[in-house]
């Protein structure tokens, strides 16, 4: 196999051997929790154990982190690539220096994102990551497929990466919010988000398909 095959598969196999379990897992401890939360509140004794909450949150932010990750990654290889090719670094060096400053500071985003406790910052690097990844998105190395952008693996990943770094900056909102309000935001956009998901293994299956049919 050929090495430049061999880092094509980097995204699809870090999707199928991390992000998807997690999803899994988090689907999982979600709806747990939400039993033991409504067993709790009609006065019923939960035999769910007090942890899931927990342990739903912490998933919630691996997982996060992973989609956010392989956006990144899935974005990089063609970029690299392309730009390598086609000597961008000695034709327009600036947008290379301006798009490898944009990954570095979309990781740095998702990091401060994670340590932020006040509304305005959690606002703020959610803010940043989510442009990083829009702007790095609209490169012209990226396959997008805009003319049928309901179907493109690439919008499918943006959008779920996107309602993941939204549902982290409202981590705390959620906890806060007696009525409820962004716990059921959370509840609506995640399942929207793994909707997506499902899609985002059709259409990358499809993908891989055309990338490697013999022509």
């Amino acid at each position: 196999m050929e090495l430049k095959y061999f880092f094509a598969l980097l995204h699809p196999t870090i999707a199928i051997a991390i992000v998807f379990p997690l999803i899994g897992i988090a689907l999982n401890r979600s709806w747990l929790a939400r039993q033991r939360r409504l067993q709790s509140a009609s006065g019923v004794k939960s035999k769910i154990p007090p942890i899931v909450g927990s342990e739903h949150l912490a998933i919630g932010y691996w997982l996060t982190g992973a989609v956010v990750g392989v956006a990144l990654l899935g974005m990089g290889f063609p970029m690299v690539s392309k730009m390598i090719a086609h000597d961008s670094l000695t034709k327009e060096p600036f947008r290379v220096v301006i798009v490898a400053l944009l990954f570095l500071g979309t990781i740095a985003s998702m990091v401060f994102l994670y340590r932020a406790t006040k509304k305005l910052w959690r606002g703020t690097f959610a803010t940043l990551a989510g442009m990083g990844l829009i702007v790095i998105g609209s490169q012209p190395e990226i396959y997008r497929k805009d003319s049928e952008w309901f179907f493109s693996h690439y919008y499918y990943g943006i959008a779920s990466a996107l309602l993941m770094i939204f549902s982290v900056a409202i981590v705390q909102d959620i906890y806060q919010d007696r009525q409820n309000r962004w716990r059921n935001v959370h509840i609506i956009l995640n399942i929207f988000a793994t909707l997506l998901f499902f899609g985002q293994g059709l259409t990358g299956s499809r993908d891989l398909f055309f990338w490697f049919k013999p022509q």
